[in-house]
């Protein structure tokens, strides 16, 4: 079992690393290999609709989006973290989520999804609505915990003292851990559902 995590943070070390550690921990524990990459602090160019990833099997521009492609591919599931600064994701993560699932075209049903989402204060469940809508685009169930996956902190560590936060994403990540396995069985003994071919209806005619 293999997961991403995506730490759509500028801060190196800060409270959403903090958040992540907790779960790398959980995943560990549970022998699923982890692999994450900070992406907040990268310069990384917004969606364009080119569709030139249909014709050469990556995004236009070659960053971090191509790079994690294939890991994102050969994952089991994907873990996407962000800050939360005007009640949304930060605007970089964002960039890269659009792109990547995108360009991106192996086939990502039944891998797992989890959103962790980290603030001083307010805006956490407009930001993890925001993220969780990249799953269910794409068929991914997504894992849950004890209460929404949200971490409080504003300066560099101060997410150490939110107990039930980080709780909250030790169970996630327990919770993903035992979904991930349980797919992979239903994969070897049943197989994926069958996939029907896409219906494109355009509301302007």
């Amino acid at each position: 079992m293999k997961v991403l995590m995506i730490n759509g943070s500028p801060r190196v070390g800060g409270n959403t690393a903090l958040a992540l550690k907790e779960m790398e921990a959980a995943f560990l524990r549970n022998g699923v290999e982890v692999e994450t990459m900070q992406i907040g602090n990268k310069a990384i160019r917004g969606y364009i609709a080119c569709g030139t990833c249909m014709k050469k099997g990556q995004c236009v521009f070659d960053d971090a989006v191509n790079e994690a492609a294939p890991k994102f591919e050969s994952a089991d599931g994907l873990v996407i973290a962000s800050p939360v600064y005007y009640a949304s994701a930060n605007g970089t993560l964002v960039s890269f989520l659009d792109r990547l699932f995108y360009s991106c075209r192996c086939d990502k049903r039944m891998k797992v999804g989890a959103s962790v989402v980290v603030a001083r204060r307010g805006g956490l469940s407009a930001t993890f609505d925001e993220l969780n809508k990249y799953f269910t685009i794409n068929s991914m169930p997504i894992a849950s915990s004890y209460y929404w996956n949200s971490v409080h902190g504003r300066e560099k560590g101060e997410a150490s003292g939110d107990a039930e936060g980080l709780q909250t994403v030790r169970v996630l990540a327990e919770n993903m851990s035992f979904l991930m396995k349980s797919i992979a069985l239903g994969k070897e003994q049943i197989g994926l559902p069958e996939a029907e071919p896409k219906e494109f209806t355009h509301f302007i005619r």
